[in-house]
């Protein structure tokens, strides 16, 4: 019965990884995640399926706080506060059709990701996607883009762009409100 409260993707990642011992990165193109997003999956059904809490809402309100700081940085085509809040290594992943729209498939580094955000992000709300802080893209009050973010430590660390329409539908994505 436990696992029937957990998150679709969650189940998943721990069913796969926990029960029949698949790596993480098999495990992540399978739920459209990357590897290190899979694992924060699996850990979270493991902590819920053993009875621990969930993870404090402390930790939520901080990673939206940097999410809300990305997002402000971006809108305001500030390049020093975009790097503030990205991790030197970042990387950004686009799926087929967010590169449609204009982003390159893959951008890594702070100094090249905050390049490609500065004056951006005009339409850009925090939300949470499937449970986990992101950010939600709506354009012409339609959801357009999904971006899954990893946070480590204070700061960025991966962005994954959605903008396939049936990729979205998949996802549960709730468009947080203004702090």
């Amino acid at each position: 019965m436990v696992l029937e409260t957990l998150a679709p993707a969650e189940r998943l990642a721990f069913v796969l990884h926990d029960m029949f011992a698949v790596p993480f990165e098999e495990i992540a193109p399978i739920v459209g995640r990357t590897p290190a997003a899979a694992r924060q999956l699996a850990s979270r059904a493991r902590r819920r399926v053993q009875g621990a809490p969930a993870a404090p809402d402390a930790d939520l309100g901080r990673q939206r706080g940097i999410v809300e700081a990305f997002l402000a940085a971006s809108r305001n085509g500030d390049f020093e506060g975009l790097l503030a809040v990205l991790a030197p290594d970042v990387v950004v992943r686009a799926d087929q059709a967010a590169q449609r729209l204009g982003s390159l498939p893959v951008i890594r580094g702070a100094t090249a990701v905050a390049q490609s955000f500065k004056g951006r992000a005009q339409a850009a709300r925090p939300a949470l996607v499937d449970g986990e802080i992101g950010v939600a893209v709506i354009f012409g009050g339609k959801l357009r883009v999904v971006l899954r973010v990893t946070i480590s430590g204070d700061r960025i660390a991966e962005i994954d762009a959605t903008a396939e329409p049936a990729q979205i539908e998949t996802l549960d994505v709730e468009v947080l409100d203004r702090t």
